[in-house]
């Protein structure tokens, strides 16, 4: 079996080449700067890496599924933009360097964040495809996206709902600010090879078990950070960390299972990396 990170390496290259060449027609010239920031930090690039094997698995080829990989990094970078403003988390680092807002200021921190998640529409609804498979891309991302995914569950998560005591209404929270990303990460690869209706079943199920596997995941590595009642809600402080990485460590074991017959060593891989990272 080919490694996790042997596989990764060339796609997330040319996913970087890819990032690196958006907004070079910006206007003013220094914001297209300003946009590049954020996608060109680094990062794991999980989902646009989930969203590439899963159209491996399918279709056996991935290097058509560059563009809603780097339309999904799009909207979950400008998600990290926003994220990290002094009216949400107030964040001055990110991946060991100055966020956005700290490098470039709030008020342009704030317009790149929206040039991000737009231009990850306009990137998937210019002429590349099959138009109706370009529309139900746009539909799949913007739904997700929107206040039925991230949106709603950033909006639970920053007191919304107020405090938030129990598991169930936790778990619905993370499979919107988390796992909605993820399981169209998924889709979308899927939807680009032309998957049929039972193979894209299975790999929804299987995004939904790796994105809450992966938040649970989050819970465990952020303890110590999230600890304290002024810190946001975990699954940690409602189980404890044992039955945290318990629950964690099932999920991706559904997530494998999901997957059925479906040759796909670098998802089943993916899924198990979803828990055991350590960062």
């Amino acid at each position: 079996m080919q490694p996790l990170e042997t596989w990764a390496g060339p796609r997330r290259a040319a996913l970087e080449t890819f990032l690196a060449e958006l907004f070079m027609d910006a206007w003013p010239e220094v914001f297209g700067e300003m946009a590049r920031y954020p996608l060109t930090t680094g990062g794991k690039r999980i989902r646009p890496l989930l969203c590439l094997a899963a159209h491996e698995a399918v279709a056996g080829t991935w290097e058509p599924a560059i563009r809603p990989a780097a339309a999904i990094e799009m909207v979950h970078c400008y998600s990290l933009v926003h994220d990290d403003m002094p009216c949400m988390d107030d964040d001055s680092v990110r991946r060991g360097l100055p966020t956005t807002h700290v490098k470039y200021g709030d008020d342009m921190a704030l317009l790149v964040g929206d040039a991000l998640l737009t231009e990850a529409f306009r990137l998937l609804s210019r002429p590349w495809g099959d138009a109706t498979m370009q529309l139900h891309l746009v539909r799949e991302l913007s739904t997700a996206a929107g206040y039925h995914g991230m949106i709603g569950g950033q909006a639970a998560d920053l007191g919304a709902l107020g405090d938030i005591t129990d598991v169930e209404t936790l778990t619905r929270l993370h499979r919107g600010k988390t796992g909605a990303l993820i399981r169209c990460a998924v889709r979308m690869g899927a939807i680009t090879a032309r998957a049929d209706g039972r193979v894209l079943d299975g790999l929804t199920r299987y995004a939904n078990h790796v994105g809450l596997a992966f938040q649970l995941a989050d819970d465990v590595l952020d303890e110590e950070q999230d600890a304290g009642d002024d810190g946001p809600p975990s699954f940690v402080k409602l189980l404890g960390r044992e039955e945290t990485t318990r629950r964690a460590q099932a999920l991706a074991v559904d997530a494998e299972e999901a997957l059925g017959e479906l040759e796909a060593p670098i998802l089943r891989q993916l899924a198990r990396f979803s828990v055991e990272r350590t960062i």
